[in-house]
């Protein structure tokens, strides 16, 4: 799904100068609308409302984003503008469903291209170990659209395990996808040493610090890390190359080799901030280097 324009559905309702305060576009995630009003246009709430509703009639309910992504869980503060008072909704994609609670979980609409992506690279009889998993839409996908044989889902928040335990039986891939509570690091170093073919590491504010633990989860000869980093560029900076030399000098260090199968900025988060990714083939891993000193 596109992203809805939201200066458009305002055009001739506020004030050029109004429009300009607001962000351009909202998400949409199953029936509640989650929308950016910043503090000088709380009070224009109910015409911004009226004008979503208007242009998109399955909306039940409205929430105002009124605080960035933040703290370990990826919680931000929604406060209600309109309709239904719940933060709870199913978000449809790819023929899946998911339970989501958007007051208690980090979800984003805007990473379903880049989550099938991944679903249709991973091969027949892999298994996968997915470290920041959120309520399972990412291995949940894999488990529907490919032949992986275990797809290991990893997520420090109680809230999302329990969503990810449901929308796992809602869309029937138990016994596939199993979804395990705790920190990415611990579950990885006491129970999924080399068990993976291929690590997942969706979590772009933690990636370069647990790609160790990614690497610890590969299989003794190496697999395929799928990276997320943000990173910063002026007009005339590269993302991709940014991300890639971070990384380049973090492997080098622990000693792995690696080539980049595949990469693409996923999207833009600001001015000038981008969320990048980088498709890895890892060689060796960290245990095999020890072992081979």
């Amino acid at each position: 799904m596109g992203k809805p324009l939201l200066r458009k559905a305002l055009a001739g309702k506020l004030s050029p100068e109004e429009l300009k305060r607001l962000s351009k576009s909202f998400d949409i995630v199953g029936d509640i609308a989650i929308v950016k009003i910043p503090p000088s246009l709380e009070s224009k709430g109910k015409i911004i409302a009226e004008a979503i509703v208007t242009a998109n009639k399955s909306v039940k309910t409205i929430l105002n984003q009124a605080s960035p992504v933040m703290g370990d869980l990826r919680l931000r503060q929604l406060k209600w503008v309109w309709g239904e008072r719940r933060a709870e909704t199913i978000y449809k994609e790819y023929g899946c469903l998911f339970k989501v609670d958007l007051s208690k979980v980090y979800f984003s609409p805007r990473l379903s291209y880049e989550r099938m992506r991944l679903a249709r690279l991973v091969k027949r009889g892999e298994v996968v170990v997915n470290m920041f998993a959120g309520v399972g839409c990412f291995s949940i996908l894999i488990a529907k659209h490919s032949e992986a044989s275990r797809v290991y889902s990893i997520d420090i928040n109680p809230k999302a395990v329990q969503l990810m335990r449901e929308n796992i039986s809602l869309n029937k891939v138990d016994g596939r996808v199993e979804a395990i509570l705790g920190d990415a690091r611990e579950v990885v170093e006491t129970r999924l040493k080399g068990e993976a073919d291929r690590v997942l590491m969706p979590l772009p504010a933690k990636a370069y610090e647990y790609l160790d633990a990614a690497l610890i989860a590969l299989r003794p000869f190496g697999g395929f890390v799928h990276y997320y980093d943000f990173i910063h560029a002026r007009k005339e900076e590269k993302p991709v190359e940014g991300v890639v030399e971070r990384v380049r000098e973090r492997m080098g260090g622990l000693k792995i080799g690696f080539e980049v199968a595949s990469s693409r900025v996923v999207r833009t988060v600001g001015p000038n901030w981008y969320l990048v990714v980088l498709d890895m083939r890892c060689l060796n891993t960290i245990e095999t280097h020890l072992r081979g000193r």
